[in-house]
């Protein structure tokens, strides 16, 4: 077989396994994407929506409703991070309200639970997934830094808009009772006011009783 004869052969086989290597490509890209569910819509900073009309809700992490503190900053951060966006989805099981609880993956493969815990836009729930002990860390070190919900925008031991209205208003977190703190009470100074997850300053014990709430057996 001559030189010239070989080079042609060689160039067909260079051709060919390119032809091949670009299909193959496109079959992959294909099958991922399979497997990727398009984000249709975002409702606030842990539901999402995704075809057709379903509910998904993110696991491990709580962001604040869209009228509480840095509640419409966390929607509109995870709405720049998915909406239109195809996303991996691994369901953990079913909320209260049937919707379905999941881990949400970038197709990088960065966590979007995670992202959301990183940038202090929620507190940790406990679903056992196989990613809670990284989203439980992310909040944690979140809350270390004071960013988002827990900056002093939304967690606070003083008033910023009116430090004269300085009755904290708690709720508790398993009982989901309402106490409030005046400042001669003993649990005062310690005590936060954590915006996000409604909690309230109040100006007068009125105002706090007609909220609701309770004076703290902690008072005197």
């Amino acid at each position: 077989m001559s030189p010239k004869i070989k080079k042609i052969i060689y160039s067909l086989l260079a051709i060919v396994s390119a032809i091949l290597l670009y299909f193959y490509q496109q079959i992959k890209t294909y099958q991922t994407q399979q497997n990727l569910i398009l984000v249709t819509e975002v409702l606030d900073g842990d539901t999402l929506i995704i075809a057709p009309d379903q509910s998904i809700r993110l696991a491990n992490i709580d962001a604040p409703e869209i009228e509480r503190c840095q509640g419409k900053e966390a929607k509109d951060f995870l709405t720049n991070l998915i909406q239109d966006k195809r996303v991996k989805i691994i369901s953990a099981g079913r909320d209260a309200y049937k919707r379905t609880v999941a881990l949400i993956y970038l197709p990088n493969g960065q966590l979007v639970n995670e992202i959301m815990a990183q940038k202090g836009m929620g507190v940790y729930t406990s679903t056992n997934t196989k990613e809670r002990e990284k989203i439980n860390q992310a909040v944690e070190d979140a809350r270390e830094k004071k960013m988002g919900i827990f900056s002093p925008l939304c967690s606070q031991t003083e008033n910023l808009d009116n430090p004269k209205c300085n009755i904290k208003g708690n709720i508790g977190k398993h009982d989901r009772a309402k106490y409030y703190h005046l400042p001669q009470c003993a649990e005062y100074n310690r005590t936060v006011v954590e915006l996000h997850l409604g909690e309230q300053w109040f100006c007068t014990e009125n105002e706090a009783i007609k909220a609701g709430y309770a004076k703290s057996k902690n008072c005197p």
